[in-house]
């Protein structure tokens, strides 16, 4: 029985070695035991600092080397625990210093597929030896140390590592084991980032150099694990699939005492796993689908909870809160616990709010979250500017759909029907034409709005709408609100108040609309005709849908516009085309002369030249002096 060697002998530097030598260390380690002393040799060329060849060489030689031998090799937490009764056998020796060597294989390989110096063709190699060794590395079965070792150096890395991480993503997150191990490693990263954030708060030094750098390095941390978490497939319903594929053949069970490895990070097993140790080594389709949707959520919720960077908010290649309805919130076990992250989000303001509203909306109708200052601060969200964000469509849609319940106070159904109007005024066509699809949905949910259409006079009508806004609180408007009430021509509505209650929405009237019948743009003159129209007959018409309107530009009125079919009618009608300006019917007595065409011709020049009417000036002359001719003297007298 050979036992390992205790010092190596470095007859050559690892430098000097040909690639052939490196062929001959690689043949003489798997033919025999006796050539042991290689495998250290060929650990050091395992470094981005040597060529490709050189490292792909020793590679290919460690891997046949080390792969039959895995299941045989202890895990690296019981190698140090058994030694001391052990010591005697020199075959757990042997197999301890393996082990050893196996892990400081894998750490080499760890480095060389993180390290900008490597190939990429290189790196896809290493990635796909490491995760072989992930698939048997742990007596045969899933070895989460090592995959939990991998993604740490991926999202630790102070530089982008896109080819990687879209490389696993690519070829390894299809398996159910990878998802679901790649759910509990992320999960326990984001909570040491966020103790780590926490902790670096309390303790600032001042060092702005120092701050920036570490706040850079986070930031870069939080893009990868959210292309990383973003890019696991959902979990299919284990009714219609049942059917996953596994890259550890034997699934999740583990042994009791396996589950460590040697990163700090790992030092309990999964409690989920352990309680999986008497169980069969293919888990039931039921039973995982359970522990995925937790997993899924911890790790969701543990990612959602760091410092999010704006750009993660709200860039279009990586968006959190435009996916957050549809590719989290229908797979959480408890989606309620976003209540936190959404309501801060929704507290930023402008575009990120709009992008928050979507989930928070969803929340509030599917699964009961009750936000009493919603639609205040849904009120303050409409701007001019909302009506040229990325999202507007979507936007616009879900503030239809929020003011669509007939529960809603008069007087906030007023304060959102002014506020829109006030807001066509300034915004491009698009805009106004969804205002006017806004305004006319609310005024069809809510009649006791109507009021605002139209108001003979600014007295009665309007100190009862005062009076019913106002409510119990008698002081609110005062005194001299109700006297300027009675002065006709005034818009009591307060534009700059973010309170609807106080915006005295009910005391106006929707006289922007009526100033859209005049508007520039004929779709909204003719949108505005539309809207007169229903209201008159409201038992014949129905809501219009707002997502008709939402992703209107110049380009696609402008496009709608010149497709649109136009009755050619004629503006005159003669049973004969007239020769003249003016037949002589008209009038009698006078006469038409064309003596020459020359002087006709020249006059029509001088009355294009000095911007005169040719046929004024001619019938001037004519009944005044009997001559059709006009001088220049002429024309800059009667001018």
């Amino acid at each position: 029985m050979a036992t390992p060697p205790h010092s190596i002998n470095k007859a050559k530097n690892p430098k000097k070695q040909s690639l052939k030598d490196l062929k001959t260390l690689g043949h003489q380690l798997l033919s025999s035991r006796t050539h042991i002393n290689n495998l250290p040799l060929l650990l050091n060329y395992i470094s981005p600092n040597f060529p490709p060849q050189y490292v792909l060489e020793s590679l290919l030689s460690l891997h046949s080397f080390f792969s039959p031998l895995l299941p045989d090799l202890p895990s690296s937490s019981r190698r140090i625990a058994d030694s001391k009764n052990d010591e005697s056998n020199a075959d757990f020796i042997y197999k301890t210093w393996l082990r050893s060597k196996l892990d400081e294989f894998v750490k080499s390989l760890l480095d060389v597929v993180v390290s900008p110096k490597a190939e990429d063709a290189l790196k896809e190699v290493v990635l796909d030896t490491l995760m072989e060794f992930v698939k048997n590395g742990n007596g045969g079965r899933f070895n989460s140390s090592i995959y939990h070792r991998l993604l740490v150096n991926i999202v630790q890395f102070t530089e982008p590592l896109d080819f990687v991480v879209e490389l696993l993503a690519s070829k390894y997150f299809k398996y159910i084991d990878i998802r679901y191990f790649t759910y509990i490693s992320l999960e326990k990263f984001a909570k040491n980032m966020e103790v780590k954030d926490i902790a670096d708060g309390k303790t600032d030094s001042g060092d702005k150099d120092g701050e920036s750098d570490s706040r850079e390095s986070l930031e870069l941390s939080i893009h990868k694990i959210y292309y990383i978490i973003s890019n696991i497939p959902p979990l299919e319903d284990p009714k219609q699939n049942s059917d996953y594929e596994l890259w550890g053949g034997s699934g999740f069970s583990v042994k009791e005492g396996e589950s460590k490895g040697p990163s700090q990070h790992l030092k309990t097993e999964d409690k989920d796993l352990k309680s999986e140790k008497h169980n069969t080594d293919v888990l039931s389709a039921g039973n995982y689908a359970k522990k995925m949707k937790l997993k899924f959520t911890k790790a969701w919720i543990s990612f959602l909870r760091l410092p999010l960077p704006i750009d993660v908010y709200k860039e279009a290649d990586i968006e959190v809160l435009s996916n957050l309805h549809q590719a989290v919130i229908p797979h959480l076990s408890n989606p309620i616990m976003l209540c936190d992250f959404l309501t801060r989000s929704y507290d930023i303001g402008g575009v990120v709010s709009v992008m928050a509203l979507s989930s928070l909306f969803i929340l509030m109708t599917k699964h009961g979250l009750e936000y009493p200052n919603f639609y205040e601060k849904l009120y303050a969200l409409l701007l001019p500017s909302i009506f040229m964000a990325k999202h507007r469509a979507n936007f616009f849609q879900l503030l239809d759909s929020c003011l669509k319940s007939p529960l809603l106070p008069a007087y906030l159904a007023a304060a959102y029907a002014k506020k829109l109007s006030r807001l066509a005024l300034v915004v491009p066509p698009s805009g106004a034409l969804v205002v006017i699809a806004l305004i006319h949905n609310l005024l069809r949910r809510h009649p006791s709005i109507n009021c605002l259409v139209h108001k003979e006079d600014g007295n009665e009508t309007t100190d009862n709408d005062l009076e019913s806004e106002r409510g119990d609180d008698d002081n609110e408007f005062g005194a001299s609100t109700c006297i300027a009430a009675r002065k006709a021509g005034i818009d009591h509505f307060d534009n700059e108040e973010s309170n609807p209650l106080k915006s005295h929405a009910l005391g106006s009237s929707l006289w922007e609309i009526d100033s859209l019948r005049h508007h520039y743009c004929p779709p909204v003159s003719r949108f505005v005709q539309s809207l007169e129209n229903d209201l008159t007959v409201r038992a014949k018409t129905t809501e219009v849908n707002v997502e008709d309107f939402c992703s209107g530009s110049y380009a696609t009125i402008f496009g709608e516009e010149i497709r649109r079919r136009v009755k050619q009618v004629p503006v005159a009608f003669y049973k004969a085309i007239p020769t003249s300006l003016f037949p002589e019917s008209d009038f009698a007595g006078w006469t038409f002369k064309d003596e020459e065409s020359n002087v006709d011709d020249h006059n029509r020049l001088l009355c294009e030249y000095c911007n005169l009417d040719y046929y004024f000036l001619l019938l001037h002359f004519e009944a005044g002096s009997g001559s059709s001719f006009l001088g220049v003297n002429q024309i800059h007298r009667v001018g």
